[in-house]
């Protein structure tokens, strides 16, 4: 498995299995959440890879987006308590991948916005790894 892949399914788990964030989204986590339309969710969204290798040990650091939504109509308050209970399962996460080794886990940024069909609330909180490969 890829680090990449071992990484995501480390996150997924730790979201769907999170009291704060269970409560709010329940296990509506998804890698491609085309058609669904039930809110709130959770999705990942783009990430990227920087090496960091280091002497004799190959190393990167994976920059995940996970993507907050809601239609909650009282405003930005659903998708700001999603995006808090984010970053409480992930910030500092000391999970253990299998095959590679996860050094550390930081959430880098949270923001929010209105999506342009003028109902979605939008949190994208930017989760930072950096994960030693065997």
């Amino acid at each position: 498995m890829s680090a990449s892949n071992e990484l995501q399914a480390l996150i997924y788990n730790r979201l769907t299995t999170n009291a704060g964030v269970t409560a709010i989204v329940g296990t509506r986590v998804y890698d491609n959440p085309i058609g669904k339309d039930v809110f709130p969710y959770i999705s990942f969204g783009p990430s990227d890879v920087v090496e960091d290798d280091a002497d004799c040990v190959t190393g990167r650091i994976e920059t995940v987006q996970i993507d907050c939504w809601s239609r909650y109509q009282g405003g930005f308050r659903e998708v700001k308590d999603l995006a808090d209970a984010v970053k409480k399962a992930l910030h500092r996460y000391a999970g253990a991948l299998t095959v590679n080794a996860l050094v550390e886990m930081t959430v880098e940024s949270i923001r929010y916005f209105r999506d342009p069909d003028g109902q979605t609330s939008h949190g994208v909180v930017t989760v930072q790894a950096i994960v030693e490969e065997h």
